[in-house]
Order: C-alpha cells, then sequence, then structure tokens
C-alpha cells in the first residue's frame, strides 16, 4: 500500500547521483514536465544517466518538504501533516516510477549497476522519514484527536493507517534500536537485490538443447518452431531450444512424449538457482535471519507475524487455518488424480509409475480421454489480440469504459502498446493503459501490473488520472502463426487486466488510498474476480475467433471447457496452497544469526509435516520464490492469493446469480470495490457488494473440491 514516502509497491528503490551543471545543455527528462499527453513518461528521452541525478534531487526535495511538515509550529491538522505528506516527494516518485518498473521489463546490466546504488539509497532515505521523532509527534497528535477533527471516512482511516505506518517502521523504537533497524533494513535491500539478480542470471543460462527431431514428438508445431527460432538466436542453428519461461517450459512437460526430456526440463526448473554461480539458497538463509531481527526489534514473536498485523488475516494462524480448510480437499483429489494418470498410463502401455515430472503430460492425456478436449484445438480460437478484445469488450460491458490505441504515444519497448480508456458515453479520459506481453532476456518470469502514475483528487479540484500497465511472458508468434495462448494464458491475461480495471478506475481521492493501495490480502479480489469471465459463453461468442477461419468458438467446444474446468485442480490447488503454507512456515522460523539454515532440508520438513503429496512440489521452490524472497511483498502473503479466492469466488455467485453483465451488480462492485481503493475498510465494502460476509464454501466448489456432505464453513475473518 502506497505511503507518502513512496509505497510498497515501488518501495524497494532509489537512489542519490548527481545535479546538472551550467555547462550542460541537455535537460534530464525527470526535472521537467513531461510534455507528453496525459503526462506518459517521455521514454525515448530518458537515458540511464537521467536516473542517479533525478534519484538524488527526488530525495533532497522530499527531505526538504518533510523537514518543512515536521518544523511547522501550527497545530497539526490533516491538511497540513497527513495531505501534506502524501503530497511530498513528486519528483521522487516520477522517478521511482519508471525506473522500478523498468527494471523489471527490460532488467539490463545498466539498470542492474543503477539499482544497486539507488535501492540502498532509498532505503536509507525512507528509514530517516519514517522515523523522524518530530513527524510522527504530529502525525500522533491527528490520531490520538482522530474522533474530534470531523474527519471524512478515508481522511480517518489515512491518519490510522499512517500512524501504523510509522509505529511499524519504528517510531517508537530508541535511539539504538532505530539504528539497528535502519542497518536491518539495508541488509534486507542488499539481499533482495542478489536474489533477484542470481534468479535472473539462473533463468537466462538454462538451455535444453534437442538435436534430434525425434525426441520434439507430441510437442506442438508453433512451440517446436519457437525453440527452432530460440536456437537460431544461441548459434545453434538445426537444432532446438527451450528455456525455463512459462511458454516454452510447459508445453515440454504437458506433451513431450519423450519422458527424459520431460525429466530434464522439470528438474532444470525444480533445481533453478540452485548451484552456483547463481545459488539463492545462501541468501535465503541470510534473509530469513534478517527478518527474524526486524521483527525482534519492532517486538513481534516473528516475521509472519509481522507481515500480518496490518491486513485482513491479522494473524498468521488466521491465514494458515483458511489454508488447511482447503489443504485436506485438495490433497485428497491429489490421490484420485495420480490414480487416474497411472491408469492411463498403463492403458497407453507405458510401463512406468507416474513420476513428479509425468503429472501435466498424463494429465493432459486424461483431459484429453475424459473430455475429449484438445489443448491445441482451443488454443486456435486464442489469438493474443482476440483475447485483448475480449478483455476490453468485458470492460465496456461491464463498467462502460472503452479502449482506443494510441500508436504515436511514448512506449519503453517496441513490443509495448498504449490505449486511451474514455468513458463509453461522455468521452472523458479515465486512464492510459499499455501492454507488454512477451518474454525478453532482460525481463522477469510472471506477469503483473504496476503504474506509472497514481490518481487522486486534491482538495483545490485538481485530478489526476492513472496510467497503469500489464505485463506477461506469453507464447509468442512464429513466421506463420499468431502468438496462441493456453487457457492458462488467457486467465493470466483476464487476471491482470483485473488488476488494471482496480488501478484504471480508482476514484479515491488520497494517493495512498487509490487503486491497488489496499490491503494485501484484498488486492487479489479484482483479478482473481476478472478471470471468471474468460471463459463464459456469453463473453466467449465475442471474442474466441478461429485464427485461420475466422469461425467462432463451437458450443460443443465451449461446453468440453466448462466440463474440464475442475480438471486437475488437486495438483493445482496443492501446489498452490503448498507454497502459501511453505511461505507462512518461513516467517514463522527465529533462527539465530550462527544457525545454518539449510534450504533443501526445510523445505522437506514442512512437506513431511504437511503430509504433501509426492508427486506434487511446491508452486515455487524457496530459490526462484521470487513473490516472497525477491522483495518483502508478498513475504508471508502468498496465501492471500487464496484468501482472496474465497472473497471473488463468493461474489462472482452474485454475478452468477444475476447475470454475468447484470447492470446493478457491475455498477455495485465497481462503486465499492474498484472504485473505493482502500479508501474504506475492505471487509466491510465486500459486505456492502456481497450482501453478507464471505464463506470458503464457494471455492470448494468453483474448485471442484466440495466433499459430497459439507457443513457451512465459516468465514476467513476480517477486521
Amino acid at each position: 500500500m502506497k505511503s507518502f514516502i513512496i509505497g510498497a509497491a515501488i518501495a524497494a528503490a532509489l537512489s542519490i547521483p548527481q545535479a546538472m551543471t551550467a555547462s550542460q545543455t541537455r535537460v534530464n527528462p525527470f526535472f521537467e514536465p513531461y510534455g507528453t499527453t496525459y503526462d506518459i513518461p517521455p521514454f525515448d528521452r530518458i537515458q540511464y544517466s537521467d536516473y542517479l541525478p533525478a534519484f538524488k534531487e527526488g530525495i533532497a526535495r522530499q527531505k526538504a518538504e518533510v523537514e518543512a511538515i515536521a518544523a511547522d509550529k501550527a497545530t497539526p491538522t490533516f491538511e497540513n501533516t497527513i495531505l501534506a505528506m502524501e503530497k511530498s516527494g513528486d519528483l521522487l516518485n516520477r522517478v521511482m516510477l519508471v525506473f522500478s518498473s523498468l527494471n523489471e521489463t527490460d532488467n539490463t546490466p545498466e539498470m542492474q549497476e543503477i539499482s544497486e546504488i539507488a535501492y540502498p539509497m532509498f532505503s536509507e532515505a525512507a528509514d530517516e522519514i519514517s522515523m523522524n521523532p518530530r513527524l510522527f509527534e504530529r502525525v500522533k497528535y491527528l490520531y490520538d484527536h482522530r474522533n474530534d477533527l470531523g474527519l471524512t471516512a478515508p481522511e480517518r482511516k489515512a491518519v490510522e493507517d499512517s500512524y501504523k505506518s510509522f509505529t511499524r517502521n519504528g517510531a517508537l523504537l530508541s535511539d539504538a534500536s532505530k539504528e539497528d533497524l535502519k542497518a536491518v533494513n539495508k541488509r534486507l535491500t542488499d539481499l533482495y537485490l542478489t536474489f533477484n539478480k542470481n534468479l535472473l542470471a539462473a533463468t537466462n543460462s538454462f538451455e535444453l538443447v534437442v538435436d534430434d527431431e525425434k525426441a520434439l514428438a507430441g510437442i506442438p508445431a508453433g512451440i517446436v518452431a519457437t525453440a527452432a527460432e530460440e536456437a537460431v538466436k544461441r548459434g545453434k542453428p538445426g537444432k532446438w531450444v527451450f528455456t525455463l519461461h512459462a511458454p516454452s517450459r510447459l508445453p515440454v512437460l504437458k506433451y513431450a512424449a519423450d519422458r527424459s526430456l520431460r525429466e530434464k526440463m522439470y528438474n532444470g526448473y525444480i533445481n533453478l538457482a540452485s548451484a552456483a554461480p547463481y545459488d539463492n539458497r545462501p541468501i535465503i538463509g541470510d534473509i530469513v535471519k534478517a527478518r527474524a531481527r526486524k521483527a525482534e526489534i519492532l517486538g513481534f514473536k516473528n516475521y509472519a507475524a509481522y507481515m500480518t498485523d496490518n491486513v485482513m488475516a491479522k494473524t498468521p494462524e488466521a491465514a494458515t487455518d483458511l489454508l488447511m480448510q482447503i489443504w485436506g480437499p485438495a490433497t485428497a483429489r491429489v490421490n484420485e488424480e495420480v490414480a487416474e494418470m497411472q491408469q492411463c498410463a498403463d492403458q497407453l502401455g507405458d510401463k512406468i509409475t507416474i513420476a513428479p515430472w509425468d503429472y501435466y503430460y498424463y494429465a493432459e492425456k486424461v483431459r484429453a480421454k475424459k473430455f475429449d478436449l484438445d489443448e491445441n484445438e482451443v488454443s486456435a480460437y486464442f489469438a493474443l489480440d482476440n483475447v485483448r478484445k475480449g478483455i476490453f469488450t468485458l470492460a465496456e460491458k461491464l463498467y462502460g469504459v472503452k479502449f482506443t490505441e494510441m500508436p504515436d504515444a511514448p512506449k519503453y519497448n517496441p513490443e509495448v502498446t498504449v490505449y486511451d480508456v474514455t468513458d463509453a458515453k461522455t468521452g472523458e479520459h479515465v486512464a492510459v493503459f499499455m501492454t507488454d506481453y512477451f518474454p525478453r532476456a532482460s525481463k522477469r518470469q510472471g506477469a503483473w501490473m504496476s503504474e506509472f502514475k497514481g490518481s487522486f483528487v486534491d482538495p483545490d479540484g485538481t485530478v489526476g488520472r492513472p496510467i497503469i500497465y500489464n505485463v506477461g511472458n506469453f507464447t509468442r508468434p512464429t513466421a506463420d502463426t499468431p502468438a496462441l495462448l493456453t487457457i492458462d494464458e488467457v486467465e493470466t491475461m483476464f487476471h491482470e487486466f483485473g488488476h488494471g480495471l482496480h488501478g484504471m478506475l480508482s476514484r479515491a481521492k488520497l494517493r495512498s488510498q487509490s487503486g491497488t493501495n489496499v490491503d494485501r490480502d484484498f488486492v487479489e479480489l479484482p483479478s482473481q474476480i476478472t478471470e471468471h469471465w474468460a471463459l463464459e459463453p456469453e463473453l466467449l461468442k465475442d471474442y474466441a475467433f478461429h485464427y485461420k477461419t475466422g469461425e467462432p468458438i463451437p458450443a460443443e467446444l465451449v461446453g468440453k471447457l466448462a466440463a474440464a474446468s475442475t480438471h486437475n485442480q488437486g495438483f493445482t490447488t496443492t501446489e498452490l496452497a503448498g507454497a502459501a503454507l511453505l511461505d507462512l512456515a518461513w516467517g514463522e522460523l527465529n533462527p539465530a544469526e550462527s544457525d545454518n539454515i539449510d534450504v533443501d532440508a526445510f523445505e522437506k520438513q514442512v512437506a513431511a509435516k504437511l503430509n504433501m503429496p509426492a508427486m506434487v512440489a511446491y508452486r515455487y521452490r524457496s530459490p526462484y520464490f521470487k513473490h516472497i524472497f525477491g522483495s518483502d511483498g508478498y513475504a508471508s502473503g502468498y496465501y492471500t492469493y487464496l484468501w482472496a479466492e474465497v472473497l471473488d469466488t463468493d461474489g462472482f455467485e452474485l454475478f452468477a446469480e444475476k447475470g454475468i453483465f447484470d447492470p446493478a451488480t457491475a455498477r455495485s462492485f465497481k462503486e465499492n470495490i474498484l472504485e473505493k481503493g482502500g479508501s474504506e475498510d475492505p471487509m466491510e465494502l465486500f459486505v456492502k457488494f456481497r450482501g453478507h460476509t464471505p464463506s470458503v464454501e464457494p471455492l470448494l466448489r468453483n474448485r471442484g473440491l466440495l466433499p459430497k456432505t459439507s457443513e457451512n464453513l465459516p468465514t476467513p475473518g476480517g477486521k
């Protein structure tokens, strides 16, 4: 959640460099108004050498602005303290939003070098602000008098959140403890940088080279063509190279008839960043120790308790309780799935015992047999441009916004597409939206949403509308085939677009409460509920067309997709819940500085305690679990995907009941969830939309895991 310091989503970064000299004629683009349509960053004018001077000047300006707020002799008010803090650091915010974003999408050696200077400096500057005693005195005054100041509900929440942010960042500590905390924070910043650098290098260094065409049997032709192109890029013409990026890795695991090929790919992935020179295991040990020390300094029993204290769950025990309600049904289903796969293998005469690298392959065989469903046939109807049309159609039908391409707008990479988002009725500008969908060696794995500019409404009437972007690593087009997405990729595009809508449609007035600046275990509600529309027949007829013939997806095929929607959910749910439980276990660990932390042994210990099925690995093993070790963003918080799924499945049942494009239901979701951001208590917002507190039953129903007889299971909790 953003703060005046700059925000958790961004808060890993910033730097200090040198100002311009009089002899220089070129002006650093960060030091003047962008002068672009909708204030889009002028990416073509930004050079590597611009970042550090802008960081230095931005930090200096914010320091002066914050010092003026702290030294103000006037009685603290919301306007001269909270709002003033929120508006401070404008230059720093501008450069940080651009740098942190491009550091993820184009992490060149030059960007890595800058980040190693910038991020530690920002961490130090942020600590100085959050531990400023005079500034905290003003916030504490407002907090103590919050019932007497005539504050609006969002203003009162901003005061309470600000007070809690200060205390969680050391404002109540002694001077000696503050210095200890600063040292720990700097240490963690350095460790996160090393973890991420290792992970990117390890990912890019892996290649599975095939020189015998027979070994490619079963792999879709488009994937084989892409592997051939990759081989040429790597100086291996006439061969095929597969990488660990999902569009390359998953087709090998799903379709390669050559079992040894599947095994090599599987082992390459689960051992990612686990060997020299990019071994992240020692880094993880140091991170866990530093986090335990941070929790101790701040008075928490462990790091998981610290991280869950200020979100909906409140405690790691509450998060664990929810996960365990899901764990039992999910693992029971795994046993059924493995039995089905073994039977399939036996019937095919394969004479093997199902191993972990066989799971995807035989799950696909079972799906084809049970549901007469070939995912390659399905993908032919999901060309990327068609799916993009689908998400835009969804947004217009539900929320009344339309997307118009801006071909001449600045972009940070040639593969980016930029859109003007407007109110479909009035033409009013709502947001800028960018998409960046294909893998690059300099781009980290996965998919995500972020912003180049947030939204706000100041008391003087000044309105700032957001610039939001989605990033993916989807299947690339080939010379003769457009980018054809798998079902998983389709759902991922809808998911990230849901985050995008949360950012684009925000109407919260305060910067710290706009868009996705909400409790971490609430932030996945808009993204995950949006996934539900991806395969709805009423929307499919608007966007799912065969890339060759233009024919709409047949009703029969849609029916098969619906029938197969819960296929393999035991595996999917177990690997997700297992990773979430592993994450919480790391957060509850309190090692001494002298302890030797054996990452592999700890993972096995957690798996044994859970009685985790041998066929299923954690969705992310620790050395490449960037969510929790690449920053503190999702540390002791990976559970939030399932926590929010309790909300999204319960919420979508209302749409299913009223009609998936019912105007009243859509308006309620837009007004109570998307527009409000973090301006009100998240559980109260959910209840306003849904009419009741959530239950875990809809999640189990949606995943096909609900036992034949079940009680009404309890809500996951709330503030």
